[in-house]
């Protein structure tokens, strides 16, 4: 590895300002031990993490009832409780504070719409749909789902969702009915809401169609809510209502909040995995907002006033991030529409004069091959910082934002939906070096855990070995807890296992090397193989597919989707059958499942057991030599799946 290269030094005044700095000055005083160094600091917060996180609400200011104690009730990550003794609420948590006159959320769309509503006005609104949820009995652990855009009606239907209790989950109007069936059935949702209106970005089937479809596939629901002027094309087998005036129903004077148990289950969110249907992951009210607040005061220097915008959609865990930006005081910067070209993302960044930006790897590489350079093309004097996730976020590229943009802390930031918040992060404190993520996430114990024969023992597992806030409750359903221990217990006993592969570097900061299960990452959206096989079933010509995801350096991302299929005896991938098996992914699924490749294959590698070997091919496609040959039942394949994908991939089917 090349020796390390500093883009960005924080002066000795941002350091002593800094949030972090005020924080750990907070707990020296209180715990009466000093900090020489910020790693002393860090390694303080895991090995006395109850004491860390105990502080971190006090320093926070939280509104709370009942007691702190016990901070949490064991050393095993998987059966740890924390806070069991105080009750809070999530919404008021974002909503109450000082200056109800200053702007909480900006929504921007395409075509330069804007509207932005004030503290005070949020408030209203979520009060009224919440006080509209309970007259439609809807109670605490009920669930509330969503087909919405990112919008304030999105924002005003989440967060009057988590005020009263009810579990919020969302998907986005451009997923087709079978994904979001997929997912909103397992859950079985009392309410429905949803926007009707078409947008003129919108492709495919109108939305009105596909909600329709949604709601006539979830037996569960007994009211519609309607997040706009839309309307169906016919009628539907419940009350609807239009959520215009559902919030203007009830005032707002000495509204008081409702308080729940810190793990007041709040939020679901969905992930799929290499095999089954999509998770159904519950998040909890306090360790949702508790580890957002560290994430954003800490990590990001994020204060009262500040502007953050996130790249993201509702479908995204980082939409429910940015929106716990309210609870730091932040101004919230949304937008609904399609990328255009490089500079949609640049000019709101410019126009709302945004603090702190976060995008993906995906799109500073668009921007970077059109030649772009968004620190020439606008005034970016307020951006202080950027954030990337979503995918690795190569050296190159922080050169490129350096150059580019400006000169500016560069936070490459990873976790995900799993966790709602990132095991790795940036730090105000800490220089910036390229290609690295600064530093691991405070009061969290991650360690590496390398391969067994790995030739190079600094890569392996991403671990977390102590119990933190915002672990999961559980899958929704898995009554036994079987089906979580499966996924992120089983393979290191009591501690976490999150599926990314990492190396720690000297300097204490983090290299991501990509996913170590069968998760698909297109352009910063993970995509289950599965969810893609179950559409493929219903093409009769395919008899066996394989999803890759293949390293490239020419697409945006550094990698795209590869499907591999093998066609029943006399079939021939033709254009006609490569269109065919891309709308069928693209209508039923999403656009991130529909393939940039496809290649019509003999055979796909299969185990003496019989099982499909995914890591042989996608060792195959990505030309390196697959470690468990001798597993295979058919090791010919892996030699024949590299040689056509390397004979077409500059001409990929059309």
């Amino acid at each position: 590895m090349n020796s390390p290269s500093i883009i960005f030094c924080p002066s000795e005044q941002d350091q002593s300002s800094s949030l972090l700095t005020s924080f750990i000055r907070y707990v020296s005083v209180n715990v009466g031990r000093s900090f020489e160094s910020y790693s002393a600091f860090s390694e303080y917060a895991k090995q006395e993490f109850r004491q860390f996180w105990r502080m971190l609400v006090e320093w926070s200011n939280i509104s709370y009832d009942g007691e702190l104690e016990p901070v949490c009730t064991s050393d095993r990550c998987e059966d740890a409780v924390f806070f069991s003794g105080m009750h809070l609420n999530y919404t008021e948590l974002l909503l109450m504070g000082e200056g109800a006159d200053k702007p909480a959320i900006t929504a921007r769309s395409d075509g330069g719409e804007r509207e932005r509503v004030s503290r005070r006005e949020l408030t209203r609104r979520v009060i009224g749909l919440g006080s509209a949820l309970l007259n439609l009995d809807v109670r605490p652990g009920d669930r509330v789902v969503a087909i919405t855009r990112n919008s304030i009606e999105a924002v005003v239907a989440a967060l009057a969702t988590t005020s009263i209790g009810a579990i919020f989950s969302c998907c986005t109007p451009d997923m087709g009915a079978q994904s979001i069936l997929a997912r909103f059935s397992l859950i079985r949702p009392k309410v429905l809401m949803a926007n009707l209106e078409r947008k003129r970005w919108d492709i495919g089937t109108s939305v009105n169609v596909r909600v329709a479809e949604v709601a006539a596939g979830l037996p569960s629901l007994t009211s519609f809510i309607a997040l706009d002027d839309g309307s169906f094309n016919s009628e539907i087998a419940m009350p609807m209502y239009r959520y215009r005036e559902l919030i203007s129903l009830v005032p707002i004077t000495h509204y008081l909040w409702r308080r729940f148990p810190f793990n007041q289950p709040s939020v679901i969110l969905f992930t799929s995995g290499t095999t089954g249907v999509p998770k159904c992951i519950v998040h909890g009210a306090g360790g949702m907002v508790l580890e957002h607040l560290k994430e954003h005061r800490l990590h990001c220097d994020l204060r009262a006033g500040e502007k953050l915008f996130f790249q993201t959609s509702c479908a995204w865990m980082m939409w429910n991030w940015e929106l716990s930006g309210l609870a730091s005081g932040a101004e919230v910067i949304i937008y609904d529409g399609p990328i255009r070209g490089p500079e949609t993302m640049w000019r709101i960044v410019d126009e709302e004069e945004v603090t702190v930006f976060g995008t993906s790897p995906t799109y500073l590489r668009f921007c970077e091959k059109a030649g772009y350079a968004p620190g020439q093309e606008h005034r970016l004097a307020r951006l202080r910082s950027i954030l990337s996730t979503g995918s690795v976020l190569h050296d190159a590229q922080f050169d490129w934002v350096s150059s580019n943009v400006k000169s500016l802390p560069i936070q490459s930031i990873s976790g995900g939906t799993d966790i709602v918040g990132c095991f790795g992060l940036g730090n105000p404190n800490l220089p910036t070096i390229r290609g690295e993520v600064q530093c691991s996430s405070l009061g969290l114990d991650v360690r590496v855990v390398p391969a067994r024969g790995a030739v190079n023992a600094d890569v392996g597992e991403l671990i977390c070995a102590n119990p933190f806030p915002s672990r999961p409750l559980g899958f929704y359903g898995d009554t036994t807890g079987a089906e979580f221990h499966q996924a992120y217990f089983s393979q290191n006993a009591g501690v976490w296992t999150h599926g990314d592969q990492i190396e720690f570097t000297k300097g204490g900061g983090m290299r991501f090397h990509g996913r170590s299960d069968g998760v698909l990452n297109i352009r910063g959206i993970r995509v289950g193989p599965a969810e893609i096989y179950n559409i493929l079933q219903t093409i009769e010509e395919i008899d066996q597919s394989v999803a890759i995801e293949q390293q490239t350096d020419d697409d945006p991302g550094g990698s795209r989707l590869v499907l591999l299929v093998v066609l029943r005896p006399g079939e021939l991938l033709d254009k006609k059958m490569v269109w065919r098996i891309r709308s069928e992914l693209g209508s039923r699924g999403s656009v991130a499942m529909v393939p940039a490749l496809i290649v019509q294959v003999e055979e796909v590698p299969i185990t003496h057991s019989g099982k499909q070997s995914e890591s042989a091919a996608r060792d195959a496609v990505n030309g390196k030599y697959p470690q468990n040959l001798s597993a295979l039942r058919n090791p010919h394949s892996v030699e024949m799946i590299a040689r056509k994908v390397a004979e077409i991939a500059e001409y990929p089917v059309q």
